[in-house]
């Protein structure tokens, strides 16, 4: 089936959905995006993302291209129209098509396009066996908290940790953790706290971390809300990730430390469940 893509309120076969040469997310990276994750017909934490989209426009002065119930109609109608169950959905907002030149021309209307991506996202080696990370200075600008489409700097950072061995990596400045290059970065220390960056313009207000914190609370399990060294994180009793296409994913090395024993461990696994059942999926637990 040829997948149907969504642009300016057209649905395309993929080899028709196009964007013009002077858009300006394609040429200064003016545009915000998102990615909702779907498992089993469901959308995760839809709510969060759209939410996080329509701030991170208004943070950059793009308009909303719809209303927020106008979107979810884009999102049902291409998970329709693709047949989709498991897999993502990626949304993208630019600041509208003008000749090129630093200072956009006023009142151009923005160009919105939507896709789906099938993968499998629940039961995957990662999640199971848990990732190792490289760790890279922080080279990104320094508003992380809006969620642009200009990743080259994460681009770069997942490319050099890819040819060293490594699954993914996550990134430091000044000695801190700051977070994944595509996720949020969390550690389990040896008095057992779950401990993470606060959000602040150093890091993206991660959705999938929104929703493992609201757990976190409700379960009583001890918190922290704070940066941590990079020597805490190699020490760390537990490590694991959070985004919207990870989910909660075990981080088992970090650089060339081994995190625990080198497998994901129960508090992870605890995090794991819990997140899948509050998104409504019934989970058998990993053993």
């Amino acid at each position: 089936m040829t997948r149907q893509i969504y642009v300016n309120g057209a649905y395309l076969a993929e080899s028709e959905a196009v964007i013009p040469v002077m858009d300006r997310g394609f040429l200064f990276g003016d545009a915000i995006y998102e990615v909702t994750a779907m498992i089993d017909g469901r959308l995760i934490d839809n709510d969060l993302h759209l939410a996080r989209l329509e701030r991170s426009l208004a943070a950059i002065d793009i308009p909303m291209p719809l209303p927020l119930d106008g979107i979810r109609e884009v999102q049902a109608e291409l998970i329709r129209r693709n047949g989709m169950r498991d897999g993502t959905i990626y949304l993208q907002v630019s600041r509208g098509t003008a000749e090129r030149n630093f200072l956009p021309d006023a009142g151009i209307a923005p160009n919105f396009v939507a896709f789906t991506q099938p993968r499998n996202l629940r039961d995957t080696p990662a999640l199971r066996n848990g990732i190792a990370v490289a760790l890279m200075p922080d080279p990104r600008w320094d508003r992380r908290d809006i969620k642009t489409s200009m990743l080259l700097g994460q681009v770069l950072a997942k490319q050099a940790a890819h040819a060293l061995g490594f699954d993914d990596v996550w990134l430091h400045e000044d000695g801190l953790i700051t977070e994944g290059a595509s996720s949020t970065a969390f550690i389990l220390t040896a008095a057992g706290a779950i401990v993470t960056r606060p959000n602040s313009h150093a890091t993206l207000p991660g959705c999938t971390r929104q929703a493992v914190l609201r757990l976190i609370e409700t379960r009583g399990l001890r918190f922290e809300e704070r940066p941590f060294t990079i020597a805490e994180a190699q020490n760390a009793a537990e490590a694991f990730l959070t985004s919207a296409s990870s989910l909660v994913q075990p981080v088992v090395r970090i650089g060339e430390q081994v995190i625990g024993d080198g497998h994901p461990g129960p508090v992870t696994r605890h995090l794991q469940e819990l997140y899948l059942q509050a998104a409504g999926i019934r989970v058998e637990p990993v053993e």
